[in-house]
């Protein structure tokens, strides 16, 4: 075990974490509140979300609002169904299995025209399933998550203002790296095991005005009410080649909850009066949060405890969307929407202080651009494409077959890391150091549905692919440094501290199941 003498004056000055200190988060958060699922109705689902120009569904509430203008009658929905993972095992509150309430919603149409309406919408749906539980194991032949606290203080890239408030760092500093003459050690990992369960959602609340000119002309506005609920749970256990330690345990348990706004426009055009073929156009503005984390980390069996709750702000990037919509006689439609949302956009925000309106007397708050988490977000995060096609065949009136496919380019680097040196709020405040790299996702749709009068029942089934590379904590190399022995005496011994570790191949393999109920009227 290598020894390096730090100063270590002043890192336990600081009180306990104040609730009103500034936070972001980082870019791997960022990626995952971005993201969006293929979720809502079953007939959406089905035909693999492909319905922006086809429309007259209420999941196209939040994807093309001028979707809603083709109703030309009044509609009342709900959907549920259950949600399977095909790997992982159950941990914690994780579970492979569980079911859903993914969408309600009504639209009510009313005439203006001979053949032009006026409708209003509401709708909810989940947006994101965080529902997953991921497990990986691997040697780790001489590295360690630990040795990224002696790293940052070796080459003095942590704030030691921070120390205190920070979860992973004062973790390690107290109980494992660090003795009563400051000496910092490098710690020697053997292998680990890592447990995390995801639990929770992101619901989207859309209130929709739309219509319908001629029948030739389709416009829509929707306003989305966002809220967040998560919760993350995770274990990472690493054996180690000391006497003194051999072995540590890190808990962690976080919360993220907040609510955003986003507001959608979109218009379809039926460009040849004797032809159904439809083409349209949306676009989304980012969706504006206020967020919350709450983290409650431990070393060992509850031997140290670090917890903190923070505020800040998160803005996702601009979503802009195509699409085309055909239908042939009353048998056959066919529906294509392409999307694209730079995700290297995405802006974490820290929190500066609250102005205070008197006229209703109420705070709000004032934030600026977290500008060093900016630049590893555009470093770690790219612009995501998702194709979405999808068909619907009636052999008869009273029966719809669907079919659907999608594929969503990946929305990381293949040379991200979640850096842990970056001079951030959403680094000081970390309580864990993991992240994965997903691949590009692929799903697979099929659905189902018939109408009894004005009563209808769809079934809709869903399977998702997609690879990733996990990693425990970053990897890196660092200059070169002087090793000091146990009396704090320089030994001229110089060496370049490196702290590697291999990526475990990991896969979030899903089935989902939707049924959805509705009435006409």
């Amino acid at each position: 075990m290598r020894i390096y003498t730090m100063a270590a004056v002043g890192l336990m000055a600081l009180a306990a974490h104040a609730q009103e200190t500034p936070a972001t988060g980082d870019a791997y958060m960022a990626g995952q509140l971005a993201t969006e699922d293929l979720n809502g109705t079953a007939r959406y689902v089905g035909m693999g979300g492909a319905m922006d120009a086809l429309g007259a569904d209420l999941s196209v509430m939040s994807t093309n609002p001028a979707g809603i203008g083709l109703f030309r009658r009044s509609q009342i929905a709900a959907s549920f169904g259950m949600n399977a993972q095909e790997d992982g095992k159950s941990f914690a509150d994780g579970s492979k299995a569980n079911a859903s309430f993914d969408q309600i919603g009504f639209v009510y149409s009313s005439q203006t025209g001979r053949q032009s309406y006026v409708n209003f919408g509401f709708n909810f749906h989940k947006s994101r399933n965080f529902d997953y539980v991921l497990s990986a194991v691997n040697a780790l032949n001489g590295s360690s998550a630990a040795n990224q606290t002696a790293y940052k203080f070796i080459n003095g890239t942590i704030d030691n203002n921070y120390l205190t408030e920070t979860q992973l760092d004062n973790l390690y500093y107290n109980n494992l790296l660090s003795d009563a003459k400051g000496n910092i050690y490098d710690v020697e990992g053997l292998d680990y095991e890592f447990d995390r369960a995801h639990t929770g959602y992101i619901g989207e609340y859309d209130i929709n005005l739309s219509g319908n000119v001629n029948n030739r002309f389709y416009w829509g506005l929707t306003v989305g009410i966002h809220s967040v609920h998560y919760h993350g749970y995770s274990e990472y256990f690493e054996r180690l080649n000391s006497t003194f330690a051999p072995e540590v345990l890190i808990s962690d348990d976080l919360k993220l909850t907040g609510t955003g706004y986003s507001v959608k426009g979109g218009i379809i055009v039926r460009p040849f009066e004797e032809s159904a073929f439809r083409i349209g156009a949306a676009v989304s503005s980012p969706t504006f949060y206020k967020l919350t984390t709450t983290n409650y980390t431990t070393i060992g069996s509850n031997v140290d405890r670090s917890e903190a709750g923070e505020d800040f702000r998160f803005n996702t990037p601009w979503k802009f969307s195509l699409s085309a919509g055909h239908t042939i006689g009353r048998n056959l439609a066919l529906g294509f929407v392409y999307e694209y949302s730079d995700f290297s956009a995405c802006d974490m925000r820290t929190i500066d202080g609250y102005t205070h309106d008197y006229w209703d007397d109420t705070d709000y708050s004032r934030s600026s651009s977290d500008q060093a988490m900016k630049r590893q977000i555009e470093r770690t995060l790219r612009g995501v494409s998702t194709l979405k096609l999808g068909a619907e065949f009636k052999p008869f009136p009273e029966l719809s077959l669907r079919a659907g496919y999608n594929y969503v380019s990946p929305v990381y680097q293949e040379s991200g890391v979640r850096d842990q040196t970056v001079p951030s709020p959403g680094v000081y405040y970390a309580s864990s150091a993991d992240y994965t790299n997903w691949k590009a996702t692929n799903r697979l749709t099929l659905g189902c549905g018939t109408n009894i009068d004005k009563f209808r029942i769809d079934l809709a089934y869903q399977y998702q692919m997609r690879d990733g590379d996990f990693y425990p904590f970053m990897k890196y190399s660092s200059a070169e440094v002087d090793l000091y022995d146990e009396n704090g005496n320089a030994t001229g011994n110089i060496v370049t501290l490196e702290n590697s570790c291999q990526p475990v191949k990991v896969k979030d393999n899903r089935h989902q199941f939707v049924c959805t109920l509705s009435y006409t009227f």
